[in-house]
């Protein structure tokens, strides 16, 4: 039997075949058909060369791609692979060979003109062709794809707001308030479900895209029968997978595993030489690369690695404007040439939980928490990937590379943990990985999703879409309790709510002070009274989206945090980490709970914000504003498509749709999937995406899952190749 193709009523791919080869071959083909454009996106991306047809905004990744070495990452991972797995390289140089006679098929769709629904409209926008895939392409794909996932940027952040307000302004903007959006995930065992078998749900939560990161697919040879969530571009199922005896999935375990160096570097006839912690000059190796960008003249880049690693900002003549810096990057692939992809056939063929704990011993990026279960009752709570053992100085901010100390001494072992009254929920927050990480998001997301199980004795696989969806915002408690403590009257008394009414403290507004409007005072008695859920049909959460917004701006203003709005001249891809506006919105509740914040009447500033929204208040509901803003490559050629559905949710709430207050309501993340994978019968588990299957414009499977995915459905996952549709091979 040759590889088949099967599709679903949603057009999701189901792939049969003789072999685990074979199968790879097929993966890589159908990927290429249904998301060819995306395909060469990521290619385009990891090798740096982007901007030949993206234009000039797409030159500030490929800047970082060129200069972090990801393309040479990924060749030597790949050499590397051959050497001590030739089994998954072959594997992977499988896939690479069906991406390419899938992208060939698109070629001659695009040669022949086909209609409008071929894979490969955006192509002849741009008017760029399918290029070839190398065998160390998927591998240069993931690297690209997780990069950033560690937030080594947040490193420069806290440099930065040390340096104008000291070094406690680092607590007081971690990440441990609404910091940062990363996925939810539980365990539910056979003692708390309906069947006796255990559940698995969750949603990882990322920046959302079109075509979406994550791809559906069904892989089914003698080996293995495996469905999950694939990223289009690596072959098998890395990250959700169910393979009908055993199933799994992550979230990001928030660790630090990347590493910035202050270089000293200096220029020699010979080329550029950089300080050692020995306080010798030690040759770095140094050549340049040409990117090309479309409508505008090439631009040249040097390429600068130390002993620590590449310099991906700064050089021998210092940033951009002159400051005098370079920082190199040490990031594990590029250590050790290896990716990880050795966890990936071995994922596959896993049978019990044991097989999926011993192949995430091979795990390398992105550092996750991972739960699985299987059919025997086995359970599987740990951390998979590699950290550095490293000076705590090291995870905090850039260290000196010419100082001795901050050197990496081996690796940690990975954490395990085990479950609360029959449930494990992941959700970024402090947990196992809490050695391995120094900021975490804030535990509203894991308190909520906790406290949802613990109010059903026991669940079933239909009733894990009421997690998914819930909206309560535990994180609006500071605002509120500042809304209920500001006057009514110049004699000083106070508004209460049972949800809202504390103790005053020096981090509430004084009782004496100027009245509020009748309309400041109506808007803020809503408020009190609002019920904290982000529904889209809700005005009140429109109105309370608002207020937060206008406090926002107003104390990134302030006189005693403007300053730090003046971010340093570190390349354009990462100045988002140093921005002011989206660092005081995810702080917003350390901000208002802080004893003091360096002098800033917060009263003030909370009850003008009031007031302001009050004489403007929101036109509409929650969802008018708060809408879903999908990142592109190339902007929507279909008008249709270009007034985005309004969502229910926000950053802190299960159903984490993750606007920036102070600078919009538009939400670019948001869950990329969803899925339930069911113990006792894998057809019954769940998924969706935000868009759908195909990534191809006009395609019936372009969009057909988004409105299960805004009303918080799940379609079903069919196995069964009898109730499926064969694909004709032509």
């Amino acid at each position: 039997m040759s590889a088949e193709t099967y599709r679903d009523a949603w057009g999701i791919p189901h792939l049969r075949a003789d072999t685990p080869h074979e199968l790879a071959r097929a993966q890589g083909r159908v990927t290429a058909r249904d998301r060819a454009w995306q395909l060469e996106v990521e290619r385009h991306r990891a090798q740096g060369t982007s901007a030949s047809f993206l234009g000039p905004e797409a030159l500030s990744w490929d800047r970082l791609a060129r200069r972090a070495r990801l393309a040479d990452t990924a060749r030597r991972c790949f050499t590397a692979l051959e050497q001590k797995d030739p089994e998954t390289a072959a594997w992977v140089r499988a896939y690479a060979d069906g991406v390419n006679e899938g992208l060939t098929e698109t070629t001659h769709a695009t040669s022949t003109h086909a209609t409008s629904t071929h894979p490969a409209p955006e192509f002849a926008r741009t008017g760029l062709a399918p290029g070839h895939w190398d065998p160390w392409t998927p591998l240069g794909v993931w690297l690209a794809t997780h990069i950033l996932f560690a937030g080594f940027p947040a490193k420069l952040w806290r440099e930065h707001i040390a340096a104008h307000l000291g070094p406690e302004a680092v607590a007081l903007f971690a990440a441990d308030g609404p910091g940062t959006a990363g996925s939810n995930g539980w365990l539910v065992s056979g003692e708390r479900t309906t069947t006796g078998h255990a559940l698995i749900a969750g949603d990882p939560h990322r920046f959302i895209e079109d075509p979406g990161v994550y791809q559906q697919i069904h892989l089914s040879c003698p080996e293995f029968d495996v469905v999950g969530l694939a990223v289009p571009g690596v072959p098998g199922v890395a990250h959700f997978g169910h393979t009908s005896t055993v199933a799994w999935a992550i979230t990001n375990a928030m660790a630090d595993y990347q590493d910035l160096y202050r270089e000293r570097l200096r220029r020699t006839g010979a080329g550029v030489e950089a300080l050692g912690p020995d306080g010798t000059w030690h040759r770095a190796a140094r050549h340049t690369e040409t990117i090309h960008v479309a409508g505008e003249d090439t631009v040249e880049v040097e390429i600068i690695e130390t002993d620590r690693g590449p310099v991906i900002a700064g050089g021998p003549e210092g940033l951009e404007d002159g400051t005098p810096a370079a920082l190199s990057l040490r990031y594990p692939p590029r250590v050790t040439a290896d990716l990880g992809f050795g966890a990936l056939l071995p994922l596959l063929r896993a049978r019990r939980v044991a097989d999926v704990d011993r192949a995430l011993d091979a795990w390398a990026e992105p550092v996750n928490v991972v739960q699985a279960a299987d059919t025997e009752g086995g359970l599987l709570h740990r951390v998979a990937g590699r950290v550095p053992v490293r000076p705590a100085a090291n995870g905090l901010r850039p260290v000196p590379a010419w100082e001795p100390g901050h050197e990496w001494t081996g690796w940690h072992t990975p954490p395990r943990a085990g479950l609360t009254e029959g449930v494990a929920v992941m959700a970024n927050q402090r947990g196992p990985s809490t050695p391995l990480g120094v900021e975490f998001a804030a535990p509203h997301r894991a308190d909520r999703i906790t406290a949802l199980l613990a109010g059903r004795e026991r669940w079933s696989a239909s009733d894990m879409p009421t997690i998914h969806t819930d909206t309560h915002l535990a994180s609006a408690t500071p605002l509120l309790h500042h809304l209920a403590t500001l006057t009514t009257e110049t004699t000083g008394t106070t508004a209460t709510s049972p949800t809202t009414a504390t103790t005053a403290t020096s981090a509430t507004s004084p009782t004496i002070a100027t009245p509020l409007t009748p309309k400041a005072a109506a808007l803020r008695d809503r408020l009190l009274a609002w019920d904290r859920r982000m529904d889209a049909d809700s005005a009140d959460a429109a109105a309370y989206a608002a207020v937060r917004s206008a406090v926002v701006r107003r104390l990134a203003a302030h006189p005693a945090l403007a300053p730090a709005a003046v971010a340093p001249a570190y390349p354009e891809v990462l100045q988002p980490w140093l921005a002011l506006v989206p660092r005081v919105a995810y702080a917003l509740e350390h901000l208002l709970r802080a004893d003091d914040l360096y002098g800033i009447d917060r009263a003030a500033t909370v009850r003008a914000a009031l007031e302001e929204i009050a004489g403007r208040p929101p036109a509409g509901p929650w969802g008018d504003t708060h809408r879903l803003a999908p990142w592109r490559a190339l902007p929507d050629a279909d008008p249709a498509h270009r007034d985005e559905p309004g969502l229910s949710g926000d950053h802190d709430c299960v159903l984490c749709t993750s606007a920036v207050p102070g600078l919009t309501d538009r939400a670019a993340r948001g869950p990329a999937a969803r899925y339930v994978w069911d113990l006792a019968d894998r057809e019954n588990s769940r998924w969706v995406v935000p868009h759908g299957a195909s990534g191809v414009p006009g395609s019936p499977h372009h969009r057909d899952q988004q409105p299960l995915w805004l009303d918080g459905e799940l379609a079903p996952v069919v196995t069964d190749f009898d109730r499926l549709t064969k694909e004709s091979d032509d």
